[in-house]
């Protein structure tokens, strides 16, 4: 596993799983995910990019937070949408 120095890790602060239940946008729209993501500047829970939807992506992309943690049981690491890296 390679990781880089990404400048994006300044915004990254504790946050609390604004939806701790499952992927945001899914559970409004009923839809399932696959795996979770933890946006580690606002909270947002999103889809990994296997299901359809990649919301976790598709959040990075419209509110410029690129840092997630994986949200699953057991997994602990940490991953750059905008350098495409862990971190």
């Amino acid at each position: 596993m390679t990781t880089v120095l990404d400048p994006h890790l300044a915004m990254v602060r504790p946050v609390v799983p604004r939806t701790p239940r499952g992927c945001e946008e899914c559970l409004r729209s009923h839809s399932a995910w696959v795996h979770l993501r933890l946006r580690l500047t606002c909270g947002h829970v999103g889809c990994c990019d296997s299901p359809p939807m990649r919301h976790a992506r598709a959040h990075a992309a419209s509110h410029r937070h690129p840092i997630v943690q994986s949200f699953e049981p057991g997994e602990n690491w940490r991953w750059s949408y905008a350098h495409e890296a862990y971190v």
